[in-house]
């Protein structure tokens, strides 16, 4: 049985989503230390230049060689620039299910691009990869995240109660410090027959979504 994702690249009608590789490290850091990013996610902080070395470097190949997953860079088609990550990630080789997360630079929101980039790989890992359940938690407050999961057609499942720990800026947080709160997680789940649809309902409402290729 195929334990580990290929080693592939997708194309959709405006994006890229490739293997991460040095000239990502740079723009990862910038993307990563956003405040956003920093409330909503378990990444470092403050993230560095050497945090981004050590994902681009070591992390995210290994996700895909040790058969947890694949992380992709997504980047612009027609500038190449690094618009966010989409990771794939807890994955059960044994019932075809895995968990997606993503990112999004503060520059390239706004534009659907979230929504194109996960709706890409929901897409491949069905048709492609044969998979069965992808997975998706948010974050209670996190509504720009769940409309992601309810544009790409996830359906919620329920509340796993006070399981995330997310990121709030201190009283004086003029001088960047942050602390730790508890918070819910909203769980949505995306099966195959879910995307019946969702590309078309999605181009006929000005958005875009569908993939064009991989390789």
């Amino acid at each position: 049985m195929t334990t580990t994702f290929p080693d592939i690249s997708i194309s959709t009608d405006r994006l890229v989503l490739r293997p991460f590789d040095e000239s990502d490290i740079a723009p990862l850091t910038e993307m990563m230390s956003d405040e956003l990013v920093i409330a909503w996610t378990a990444a470092p902080h403050p993230y560095t230049t050497l945090d981004a070395e050590r994902w681009v470097r070591r992390i995210a190949p290994a996700e895909r060689t040790q058969g947890r997953g694949i992380a992709f860079a997504v980047t612009e088609f027609l500038t190449q620039r690094l618009v966010g990550t989409v990771h794939l990630q807890h994955t059960d080789w044994r019932t075809r299910a895995t968990e997606v997360s993503y990112v999004t630079a503060p520059w390239a929101r706004g534009e659907g691009y979230a929504t194109e980039a996960v709706l890409a790989v929901a897409q491949w890992i069905f048709r492609d990869q044969r998979f069965e359940r992808l997975e998706l938690r948010t974050a209670a407050d996190n509504t720009a995240s769940q409309q992601v999961a309810q544009k790409i057609g996830c359906i919620s499942e329920g509340v796993l109660r006070n399981a995330w720990i997310a990121r709030t800026r201190t009283e004086n947080g003029t001088d960047g410090g942050w602390t730790d709160i508890r918070t819910d997680l909203i769980v949505w789940s995306l099966l195959p027959e879910d995307l019946e649809g969702v590309a078309d309902r999605m181009a006929d409402a000005g958005g875009y979504g569908s993939y064009n290729d991989w390789n």
